[in-house]
């Protein structure tokens, strides 16, 4: 999403000054809503920065710098503070890099990388063809004339898919509201999905006579793959338990780093299919993960911390559950983090 600037007319990102008693990603995500209309998840963890020469209205200039959020959309509304100021459109990701101007600002949009589409039903279909080739006679003919390499990319590439959604209704839960049993559900289709996707994985490894990767490493990647979704269907099975209706704002920021994260994975998982080509971004990408993580364990830390202040003397079983989903978040982007240790592994020894 692209907005133009009042002053030229530009193309540029929304973004404003520093708020007041907000954090920099919820100033951001409020720019975001005044100058686009835009609602959705921000991410704690900048992306990054970048200067520009900005003009005041006295017509002196000066170089300002802007942090970028990562934000997760969720919905464009219909009317908002500046719609009749600017005009706003969505753009795909090399004509985006392509009309900014800013150096840094364009190396950062053309960074993304669109994420790939799940594999279809028919797809699956044949996926579950082939196994079952392995273990019925009759079938085994078909399963000879498939490709003996198996389909581990696009499998990486489905249960990534299962960690985005579960990621954005995870986020959508914390939000609070009247979708929490939707999002509840969201999350528990998400982790039934991605238990199939794994048992197709361990299926191949056992039965492919070649594989692109050590299958031990296969199966380490897919298994803290399948530890996050697990993680995800955990916290989203304690909120229900324990009927939660409202979180913290340091839970909610640790589930935009959570979105965020996988977001890294899903750009992550198609760029294994080359790993000596893109050595370089995985890298880049991996040590994203690592970084933010180390920034969850702050917000982590300071949640529970006010947590235990605002709650121990008075209502002490409010701690003890709000501790428990401090936990699960806890435990959600450390497997994240564990699956960058596994992506570097693989780069170390493949690039």
């Amino acid at each position: 999403m692209l907005i133009t600037s009042r002053d030229t007319g530009r193309w540029v990102i929304p973004k404003g000054n520093p708020i007041r008693g907000l954090d920099p990603h919820r100033a951001a995500a409020h720019e975001a809503f005044e100058e686009a209309g835009i609602t959705g998840i921000p991410c704690p963890s900048a992306l990054g920065s970048y200067r520009y020469r900005k003009r005041k209205k006295s017509g002196e200039a000066r170089t300002a710098r802007v942090a970028v959020f990562p934000l997760a959309f969720l919905a464009q509304a219909e009317e908002w503070p500046e719609q009749e100021e600017r005009e706003t459109r969505w753009f795909s990701l090399g004509e985006a890099a392509e009309l900014v101007d800013e150096p840094q600002l364009k190396e950062m949009i053309a960074g993304f990388r669109a994420p790939i589409v799940p594999a279809g039903p028919l797809e699956r279909a044949v996926a579950r063809v082939r196994n079952w080739g392995a273990t019925i006679p009759m079938l085994r003919w078909f399963q000879a004339l498939m490709p003996k390499q198996g389909r581990f990319f696009e499998q990486f590439e489905d249960h990534a898919a299962t960690l985005v959604t579960g990621a954005d209704a995870l986020a959508r839960l914390l939000e609070g509201g009247d979708d929490m049993a939707a999002n509840i559900r969201e999350i528990h289709d998400r982790e039934h999905e991605a238990d199939e996707i794994i048992r197709e994985v361990l299926q191949d490894v056992r039965r492919i006579f070649i594989t692109p990767f050590d299958r031990s490493a296969i199966t380490s990647l897919i298994g803290v793959m399948d530890d996050a979704i697990d993680q995800m269907n955990g916290t989203a099975k304690a909120i229900e338990l324990y009927e939660v209706t409202t979180f913290e704002p340091q839970m909610r920021d640790m589930a935009g780093i959570i979105v965020e994260a996988a977001r890294i994975i899903q750009e992550a998982m198609p760029l294994l299919r080359s790993i000596g080509t893109n050595g370089g971004r995985l890298h880049e990408l991996t040590e994203r993960l690592v970084r933010i993580e180390g920034h969850a364990d702050e917000i982590h830390d300071a949640g529970l911390k006010a947590l235990y202040r605002a709650h121990i003397d008075s209502k002490p079983l409010e701690f003890i559950v709000g501790r428990e989903i401090y936990s699960h978040l806890e435990k959600i982007v450390d497997r994240f983090e564990d699956v960058a240790n596994e992506i570097q592994g693989l780069v170390i020894d493949h690039a």
